[in-house]
């Protein structure tokens, strides 16, 4: 007969017996149970990383699980953001995730934050949290949270996937931890490094990456097993390779960093990151409203779907040149989109080189934004 498993605080025995397989291993036990009980994690970004991770800590007993993310569930979503479902398109990702969560475990503190981090909000909202796991797709938001953690001292869980490829290191475990900008001092340009929406991914990648993500968080918080501390784990998908490079400080890692609270509520990461001609779909049209003189143009394939078909525009597939038309140089403000944001982003950039002083913004989540104006 199995031996009746103690009951936390929080948890009743019927609970305690959703956790009776972790207990038991050797070197885990109830002390470790109860370390996860007592903890408060704080996923940012539940997206393809993100819900895996959530998952997966919630399922383990992680006591106070924060989620933090301001974007809304999309349909391209649903091949590798599991926790979401046709019924939750169009909904804030946070409010889905925690709604969820709490429908299944019941005796977890779920707190949900439906905003994306900045600088303003940063701080007051992973202060209160033990360990942060960043689930995010992009340059800014990364410097942005690695830099924030190294202020509050938090330890931080850091993935990233690239076609089939992934790669997972856990950072700021104490001072002097290596950090992300030890990886990268600065940002790598964008057409370095696309995201899953332009190069595409298959939707088990970041489960696993996120999985694993869970898994550095409770073995970090429960002290079982070693941890990549010091080290980044890359993961093929294709053929199932592993290797573990060993990481060193970069020499100039630290003088990036910003110094205090003030100087990293000044910084501006997206002009760190040079996305400063980025703009929403709600202020382009609104702009476009007012000045007659603007110029709307869709960068994708012509086969690429769906069409927009309520606004005027041009259509001018990206080549990676900056080719310049009579319209372009009549017109006082020029938006692009594409399918995601990517390429209408690079081709503003190379426009910006040619028609200087000029207006050039690309639109953020292209025609797959939840705000594209498709009906």
């Amino acid at each position: 007969m199995r031996p009746k498993l103690p009951c936390s605080p929080h948890f009743q025995e019927d609970d305690m017996n959703r956790f009776a397989r972790q207990i038991i291993l050797p070197g885990f036990g109830q002390e470790a149970q109860t370390k996860l009980e007592q903890a408060k994690v704080l996923v940012i970004g539940a997206g393809g990383l993100g819900s895996p991770a959530l998952l997966y800590l919630a399922a383990a007993g992680i006591g106070t699980i924060g989620i933090m993310d301001g974007d809304t569930v999309a349909k391209s979503n649903l091949n590798r953001q599991v926790i979401y479902g046709d019924a939750q398109v169009g909904i804030n990702k946070a409010e889905a995730a925690a709604h969820y969560l709490k429908s299944k475990y019941q005796d977890i503190k779920i707190e949900c934050i439906p905003e994306f981090i900045t600088t303003a909000n940063a701080a007051a909202n992973i202060a209160p949290y033990d360990l942060i796991i960043d689930g995010s797709d992009n340059f800014p938001t990364r410097y942005l949270v690695n830099d924030i953690c190294i202020l509050l001292g938090k330890p931080l869980v850091f993935a990233a996937i690239y076609q089939n490829e992934g790669q997972i290191a856990l950072f700021n475990t104490k001072e002097g931890d290596i950090n992300y900008r030890d990886l990268f001092p600065e940002p790598p340009k964008d057409s370095e490094i696309p995201n899953c929406s332009e190069t595409g991914v298959i939707g088990v990648l970041p489960g696993i990456m996120g999985t694993l993500q869970a898994a550095e968080a409770i073995k970090f918080l429960t002290g079982y097993g070693e941890v990549l501390v010091g080290k980044m784990l890359y993961y093929n998908l294709l053929n199932h390779q592993t290797y573990t490079l060993n990481l060193d400080k970069h020499p100039s890692s630290e003088g990036m960093l910003p110094k205090n609270l003030s100087a990293f509520e000044s910084r501006d990461y997206a002009l760190f990151c040079d996305e400063r001609e980025v703009i929403s779909w709600k202020k382009a049209l609104e702009l476009m409203q007012k000045n007659t003189s603007s110029l709307l143009i869709d960068v994708r394939e012509l086969n690429e779907q769906p069409k927009l078909q309520s606004h005027a525009h041009l259509k001018i597939p990206f080549t990676g040149q900056n080719k310049v038309i009579p319209e372009m140089q009549e017109a006082d403000d020029i938006y692009l989109f594409c399918q995601s944001g990517i390429r209408s982003l690079r081709m503003a950039r190379l426009l910006s080189q040619t028609l200087t002083g000029k207006k050039i913004y690309s639109i953020i989540g292209g025609i797959e934004s939840p705000d594209a104006p498709l009906n």
